[in-house]
């Protein structure tokens, strides 16, 4: 039987918060998806998102803020790489839900509405 720590509603909250913060941006999300196949290094994620190093730095403290990547020093480099190997899991099983959800409209109005 699986056993959890039963955490405060409002951790929960928070702990949802960062990661739907994670992922409202698009470059951060190709970052995520990108460290899911295997760690990078900063230059090398930088020119496979074609983005600058800047802008990919910025990027970056955000997710380590959010306590989704983390730097591993690697002799004179850092490399990043997902903070669990179960985010890898959790951002597929994300990413299968709402395209699952999103080939099941419901509301007739979806369309119209925005809604579903």
């Amino acid at each position: 039987m699986y056993c959890r720590t039963v955490l405060p509603v409002t951790s929960d909250i928070e702990v949802l918060a960062r990661f739907g913060r994670a992922l409202a941006d698009p470059i951060r999300c190709r970052i995520l998806l990108a460290l899911r196949e295997a760690p990078a290094y900063p230059a090398d994620l930088a020119d496979a998102l074609g983005i600058s190093r800047t802008r990919l730095s910025n990027h970056l403290a955000c997710l380590r803020d959010c306590g989704l990547v983390v730097t591993v020093p690697d002799g004179r480099r850092t490399r990043y790489e997902l903070a669990d190997e179960r985010l890898g899991h959790a951002l597929d099983d994300l990413r299968a839900a709402v395209v699952a959800v999103e080939t099941d409209r419901t509301c007739a109005d979806a369309d119209e509405k925005g809604c579903c």
